[in-house]
């Protein structure tokens, strides 16, 4: 009987899901990035404690995908679109009417997921004028990696992957490491359950990340690939890739601090998931499709006896949820002293704005701090550092601001665990300055844990999301007030209690 051996720490939270030179060491068990002096100098500010809000800053892009931040002293923001064209965004100017790169004869965006999908900028570039577009290719929707010379107008296609099955699960995010090389994402070919059950297989690049070296040619190739990639010499296996097991990892980033990589993972339907590895953490399997998140997928892609390496933070659907939009970590200077080291992250169809941040301990500290714009489809940054998000429909760039708000609620946790039972009681309290009147509060379960009884409220479980309301007796929390309420689980191992609470859409402190 195979079993899975989790490579990493187990992260104890859960809630909302789904639709979109470092050497290699393929071994290891530590996930966990270091903590750099830069990545401790992290704020302090609780996450509840946290607001997010936006303000558009352009309209009429029509459909945007990706955005980037030219190092060249202009301040300018470049923006693909799917039908194969880029705009620039000028803070002085706004948003410029005249593409600077079309390629849309270049271009298949048949499909809601094909198009012009990724952009990413060399460090260079800005005397080499040379950037790097992924997209997928008539006439049957290859997923392409192209080098473009902007002053030159000229289209280079580097690499290629067939993807003609379904026209879903492209990826298509590009990013240069701070090794210097250039790393590619692609999904799994589409589908459902990966039918090509390409995930798990090293012959192809479909549910992969890539690295390759752009910056110089090697034999028939237009690139090279790094000599400490994960397989290099492996038999079978294609060279250029650097993780695998993923199913659509639409959007991932590099911390600048600490060199660690953030990947947003598309679940199938149950759930969503955020990865962060340490630098150099080539040769990983993240599990896709013998898991889904945290949890054994039915009918799934599974190797006896394989290392998979767990996601840091996953969501269900039964909270609006869809699609993860992975985001990045904040490393600016407006916001620093509140969110400088958060990771924050959307989802295309909740529009939920969450915030991760390690707590120092293995685990990471979670919140919902407030809601992005409809269908964000990426989140970006200046050079220096300040968070941009676009989204799909109806095609706009708004800034995304930060500032600090206690919140209104706190909740207290007593947990008395014995065999597979725990009972969890919970006290919340009004720490605002108005009566609450009428009250949900929700929270999410670690996977394995079940609902068997409650009191002081009217609990309904859904997957593993809580919605717990008021019983008529305890409706109003008065200013400073508490009420008390509790539940019964039974678990499969885990026994863990809520990481986060929401009271009436509202984060809560969480207290012991």
């Amino acid at each position: 009987m195979s079993r899975r051996r989790w490579a990493g720490p187990l992260l104890l939270a859960l809630l909302l899901t789904a639709p979109l030179s470092f050497p290699a060491t393929a071994d290891t068990a530590d996930t966990v990035p270091p903590r750099t002096e830069a990545a401790q100098a992290a704020s302090a500010v609780p996450l509840p404690s946290l607001s997010a809000t936006t303000t558009q800053v352009a309209s009429g892009l029509k459909r945007p995908t990706a955005l980037v931040a030219p190092d060249d002293g202009t301040d300018r923001l470049f923006i693909t679109e799917k039908s194969g064209t880029v705009r620039v965004y000028d803070p002085d100017t706004g948003l410029e009417a005249t593409p600077v790169i079309d390629i849309t004869s270049a271009v298949d965006e048949s499909g809601n997921e094909r198009g012009l999908l990724g952009i990413a900028l060399p460090p260079d570039f800005a005397e080499s004028q040379d950037l790097y577009l992924a997209y997928t290719a008539p006439p049957d929707g290859a997923v392409t990696l192209a080098r473009y010379r902007l002053d030159e107008s000229r289209l280079e296609v580097l690499l290629s992957q067939p993807h003609s099955e379904n026209s879903n699960h492209n990826g298509g995010q590009l990013a240069f490491g701070p090794d210097g090389n250039l790393y590619w994402s692609i999904g799994d070919g589409g589908g459902s359950a990966d039918p090509l059950r390409s995930a798990q297989h090293l012959d192809t690049l479909l549910g992969k990340i890539m690295r390759i070296d752009v910056s110089r040619a090697c034999g028939a190739l237009a690139y090279c690939v790094p000599a400490d990639n994960p397989f290099v010499g492996t038999s079978g296996a294609r060279e250029e890739i650097w993780l695998y097991g993923l199913r659509n990892p639409w959007r991932f980033s590099f911390d600048s601090a600490d060199g660690s990589m953030w990947i947003g993972d598309v679940g199938q339907g149950r759930w969503e998931e955020v990865d962060h590895l340490s630098p150099g953490q080539g040769g990983l399997n993240l599990g896709w499709s013998c898991y889904e998140g945290l949890e054994k997928f039915d009918g799934g892609d599974c190797v006896s006896g394989e290392t998979y390496t767990e996601p840091v933070f996953t969501y269900s659907p039964y909270t609006g949820g869809c699609s993860v939009i992975g985001g990045r970590v904040y490393r600016g200077q407006e916001y620093a002293g509140l969110v400088g080291g958060t990771y924050i992250a959307t989802d295309y169809c909740s529009s939920t704005v969450w915030a991760l941040r390690p707590d120092g301990s293995g685990g990471y500290e979670q919140a919902e701090i407030g809601e992005m714009p409809t269908q964000v489809t990426s989140i970006g940054a200046t050079v220096d550092g300040e968070l941009y998000v676009v989204n799909d429909l109806p095609g706009g760039l708004h800034r995304v601001s930060f500032a600090q708000e206690e919140p209104t609620c706190r909740v207290d946790r007593t947990v008395t665990t014995w065999g597979t039972g725990t009972t969890v009681g919970l006290t919340v309290t009004n720490t605002g300055s108005t009566p609450v009147d009428g009250w949900t509060l929700e929270f999410p379960l670690a996977l394995g844990q079940t609902v068997v009884s409650d009191w002081n409220t009217d609990l309904t479980q859904g997957s593993n999301t809580i919605k717990a309301v008021n019983s008529p007796h305890n409706a109003t929390i008065a200013p400073g007030a508490s009420i008390t309420l509790g539940y019964l689980i039974e678990h499969t191992g885990d026994a863990s209690s809520p990481p986060r609470f929401m009271l009436n859409g509202d984060a809560c402190a969480v207290g012991h």
